[in-house]
This record gives C-alpha cells, structure tokens and sequence, in this order.
C-alpha cells in the first residue's frame, strides 16, 4: 500500500519537512493520553501544530486487528484509513485524513494516520452537560443536526458502531449546526435493514440522559423526515425504547 498525502495539506506539510512517513515517525510530540497496548504492540496519539493549523498524528506498531479478511492481522490505522475514505466518497460528513503510511521494519509493523484536528467543533457529550443551559432553539438545531446525520450515514448503507455523543462533533453555524463523526474504525455495512439501523442509534439515546421523549421524537422527525406527531415517529420511538430497556436490564 502506498503512502497517503492529501493534496489540501501536501504544501504545508511539506514547508515543514513532514510530507514523509518517516519524517512524521520521528517527530518528537507529547503524547495527548496514555498509549494504548496489546502484547508487544502499543498505539499512540500525539496533537501537531503547523502554522496554526491543527492536527492529530496517531503512531501504532504491532497494533494488529484480526477479521475474516484479515486473518493475520493488520493496523488498526488501516481499516480506520479505509473508513475514512469511504465516508468522503459517499459524502458522509466525517473527520479527514492528511497522511496516511505502514511500514514493516525488522519485524515491526508500523502503522501512521494524520488527521485534521476539529478545532472550533464540540463534541455532543461537552453539549451534553451544559443542556439545561442551552435555549429552545439551540436544543432543536442540535437534535435536527444528529438526526440528520444519522439519517444520511444510514441511507447510503453505513452504519457506524460507536454513534456515541462522544463521537458526534457539532459547530454553530448561521441557522444551527453542522454535524460530522469521528472514530470510523467499526464502520460496516448497513445489512439488516431497520434492526442495524435501531441498534446503531439506540446507544446514542441511552447516553445522552438529558434528552426527554419530545427531545428523541425531534431526533427522530429529523432522522425519518417525518412530522413529530406522525405515527413513523412513534414506531421507532418504542423500538429504540424497548432496545434501551433490554440492554440496561441485561
């Protein structure tokens, strides 16, 4: 696999000497939070700063990731990578990659992605605690975002396995919010119909505990492009609650 440079970051990158795999590896960082490990592997996230433009540089070695189709294994990087990509050609809004690279070196197996960092977006869990702050339209413009969302990952045969609020990034614009998703790497496909598409959004209400039955019924006329009141809306209300009742009761 050839190295990934994305033409929107190749010249900034390149000013600074990192337009290469190793360059990148050998950048001395602070790491943002403890490394990850497995076995011998270890996985790593680092924050860059470029001439004000903000990334977040993730180094793995030995970080492997086993499937059917990848029986050996392989980076997890990699099928985050693979994500990635997938969202931006089916236009699902999502973070972007500037660089991505593996490496096999004496036996080790290196793996690097490069990300744009969101700076100026909140995660839907920092919106979260300070909701009973927010207005009546700030809660509507919120939930119509997330919905929506949702509702354009699910429609091009996407779920994504992690559709937590920490997950979710949201920034105000000029009539609500724009929402995007982070985390991609347990991305699939869409299979079974309403099922995967209930349990893909069902964490996310167990999770945001703030929300009352008229906040996920505007979720959900957003997801569904339905009136509020419409009988659609109720259905999938009692199909996600019962889903939240059986797992909190496991």
């Amino acid at each position: 696999m050839s190295d990934f440079l994305a033409a929107e970051d190749r010249a900034l990158l390149e000013r600074h000497g990192l337009a290469t795999f190793d360059a990148l590896w050998a950048k001395q960082l602070d790491a943002v939070d403890e490394p990850n490990t497995s076995g011998s592997g270890w996985s790593s996230v680092f924050r860059l700063e470029l001439d004000g433009h903000g990334y977040y540089l993730k180094r793995q070695s030995n970080y492997l990731t086993r499937s059917l189709h990848r029986p050996f294994g392989e980076p997890s990087f990699s099928r985050e990578f693979r994500n990635i990509s997938r969202y931006r050609k089916l236009g699902i809004p999502a973070l972007q990659a500037a660089f991505y690279g593996e490496r096999k070196v004496a036996g080790e197996y290196r793996a690097m992605l490069l990300t744009r960092a969101l700076d100026g977006w909140n995660d839907l869990d920092s919106l979260l605690e300070e909701w009973p702050q927010l207005s009546d339209a700030q809660h509507r413009a919120i939930l119509q975002a997330c919905g929506q969302l949702a509702r354009h990952l699910h429609s091009v045969g996407q779920v994504h396995g992690c559709f937590y609020p920490k997950h979710i990034f949201l920034q105000a614009t000029g009539d609500g919010y724009a929402a995007q998703l982070i985390d991609l790497e347990k991305t699939r496909p869409l299979l079974f119909g309403w099922r995967d598409r209930v349990k893909d959004l069902e964490p996310l209400l167990r999770r945001a505990g703030q929300w009352s039955d008229d906040d996920v019924r505007q979720l959900l006329a957003a997801y569904l492009d339905q009136p509020e009141d419409s009988g659609l809306v109720s259905s999938w209300l009692q199909k996600l609650t019962a889903r939240r009742s059986h797992k909190e009761n496991r």
